[in-house]
């Protein structure tokens, strides 16, 4: 679709999805650093009280998982990797100096990245915390079990906190990113420069004909 001089990245659903996967990424990070290093208990305050955030950090955990899952059929076949990835790869260091190498699709290398290694992270958080979760599946399975299901757990929430901060810091780094996830639209410019093989995409896409345009 195009809006003026502008074309639309991502749709309204799409936003209100990851703005929910966002949102719950932080009550479960800020929960979960609160339940397992003491020292930072307050921070389980975000939920209400102690009590209450580790009843609802399980649930939260699993409607982010949820909402991701859904994040990930959208757009796994756009993450699949491609020569182009090994030449954004090789020339790191000009996109350190914020210029734009290859012809990128939809998602860029480091992008794709961050996707798998999210979608990575959620899994081993997801079964892990299946194992440790009390009262309703803790019970079934062996102490050494659980024991490991917690360093995994552990290990998975710090790897996926640094993943979204990388997230987070690319976003931040180029500019108009974090308006195509607020309003949707990126200017024709912007896709033209950074996603060059994306925007020759969308424009054969809307220069092709209607159904109702092919009738006579």
């Amino acid at each position: 679709m195009k809006k003026g001089d502008r074309i639309q990245r991502y749709s309204a659903p799409e936003r209100i999805n990851h703005w929910i996967v966002a949102l719950c990424f932080t009550f479960a990070a800020l929960s979960g650093l609160g339940f397992f290093f003491p020292s930072l208990n307050w921070l389980m305050n975000v939920l209400g009280t102690p009590q209450l955030a580790r009843l609802l950090h399980p649930f939260v955990g699993v409607v982010m998982f949820v909402a991701f899952l859904r994040m990930f059929f959208r757009y796994w076949q756009h993450n699949l990797p491609d020569r182009e990835d090994l030449i954004w790869a090789k020339n790191i260091h000009k996109i350190a100096l914020n210029e734009e190498v290859g012809d990128t699709g939809r998602y860029n290398f480091g992008q794709k990245c961050v996707f798998w290694a999210a979608i990575f992270s959620l899994v081993l958080l997801l079964a892990s915390g299946i194992v440790i979760w009390r009262p309703w599946f803790a019970d079934a399975f062996a102490i050494p079990v659980i024991r490991f299901a917690l360093v995994v757990h552990s290990v998975s929430a710090v790897a996926l906190i640094i993943v979204i901060m990388v997230h987070i810091y690319a976003a931040l780094w180029v500019k108009g990113t974090i308006t195509a996830m607020v309003e949707g639209w990126v200017p024709a410019a912007w896709a033209k420069k950074h996603h060059p093989r994306w925007y020759r995409a969308v424009r054969e896409q809307q220069s092709r004909p209607t159904q109702q345009e092919k009738r006579p």
